[in-house]
């Protein structure tokens, strides 16, 4: 059966926008809440499959968005390549270990045997593709390198970036080690979850605002295109979007061979659909705080479907939905990407 979503990632004509929501299994929801509850924490969830697989499908049954996204998390690549990960309520993720020197780069398991031990990720794919309706789509992602190099160097999320970006300026060749040896596991990561069932690829860089535009392709962008060219190069047939966050000044200079390009919501969609438009689908890009006013969705959905005029596009926030917003509220949001894009 043909799947809408996959269909508007490869640009053919659909009968109306798909729409889904990026963070769309999480905490708005109180189902969600009560299966993390069950797990015990959120690393217990991201292990166990059942548990994993219910989540990933309930904004499909609840909120009735076009696509399914694999609940998992970015940071189960680092935890598997040998890291101490743990999330500290209140603080997010942190890892105890986190990388200064080539030693350092030494230690972590890399390649095949790191993407090997992620099988509870590749079963819940399995489970979910059981459950999920033959007409949705199941999104398999991954962070950027440059994303999970940040946390691997930082140890934590930062605001700042200071000590990764000290090491791209005054050590650029071991930032370089690092991400290199991310982009072969993730590489295999994404195989992997291709051969397990996902039919499209997402990879998030979410802190590519913290990289200067003149130094973007070097540290990010070329990684993130490898991976789409290996990956592309075995499974032509699978969409993959690219959802850099935050960098409006290289749009002129975004290459690569993928189909999706994921706008944020702080970039205007006149102006992706200018640089951008003629060669890959967008994606996007509602304000997600948008969401707390039904009157500011519809404005919003109504203003970026008289921008793109349903023709390669896909509706979706500019970034993750936010745990505080109404579940009705994020149904209007879909159901009114639906009305203003379906073909009369």
């Amino acid at each position: 059966m043909s799947k809408i979503f996959v269909d508007a990632c490869l640009g053919k004509e659909t009968p109306y926008t798909p729409v889904w929501m990026m963070r769309q299994a999480g905490r708005y929801l109180p189902e969600y809440m009560a299966v993390r509850k069950e797990a015990g924490n959120f690393l217990n969830l991201c292990h166990d499959p059942k548990k994993a697989c219910e989540v990933t499908l309930q904004p499909v049954d609840i909120v009735g968005v076009d696509a399914a996204i694999l609940f998992s998390d970015i940071l189960v690549i680092p935890d598997e390549m040998g890291m101490d990960l743990s999330f500290v309520k209140g603080e997010g993720p942190k890892f105890s270990d986190p990388i200064t020197c080539d030693a350092d780069i030494e230690r972590l398991i890399g390649g095949e045997e790191a993407a090997s031990k992620l099988t509870y990720v590749y079963d819940t794919i399995k489970l979910i593709k059981e459950k999920l309706a033959d007409d949705k789509a199941l999104i398999g992602f991954t962070g950027a390198p440059w994303t999970l190099a940040t946390y691997m160097i930082e140890g934590q999320g930062t605001k700042t970036y200071n000590i990764c970006k000290k090491m791209m300026y005054s050590n650029p060749e071991l930032l370089h080690k690092i991400l290199a040896k991310v982009t072969q596991v993730v590489k295999l990561y994404m195989e992997k979850q291709i051969q397990a069932g996902i039919d499209v690829v997402q990879i998030f860089d979410s802190w590519a605002a913290a990289i200067e535009t003149e130094k973007y392709d070097e540290f990010s962008w070329k990684y993130m295109v490898e991976i789409a060219e290996y990956l592309k190069e075995k499974y032509p047939h699978i969409p993959i979007i690219m959802f850099p966050k935050g960098i409006p000044s290289f749009y002129d200079r975004v290459y690569g061979n993928f189909d999706v390009f994921g706008v944020d919501w702080a970039t205007p969609m006149e102006l992706a659909k200018e640089k951008l438009g003629d060669k890959y689908v967008l994606q996007g890009n509602m304000e997600p705080c948008r969401l707390y006013s039904k009157e500011a969705t519809t404005a919003s959905v109504e203003h970026i479907q008289s921008v793109m005029n349903s023709k390669r596009h896909i509706f979706n926030l500019g970034h993750g939905i936010l745990p505080d917003v109404p579940v009705e509220n994020a149904k209007h949001f879909v159901s009114e990407c639906q009305r203003v894009s379906a073909k009369k």
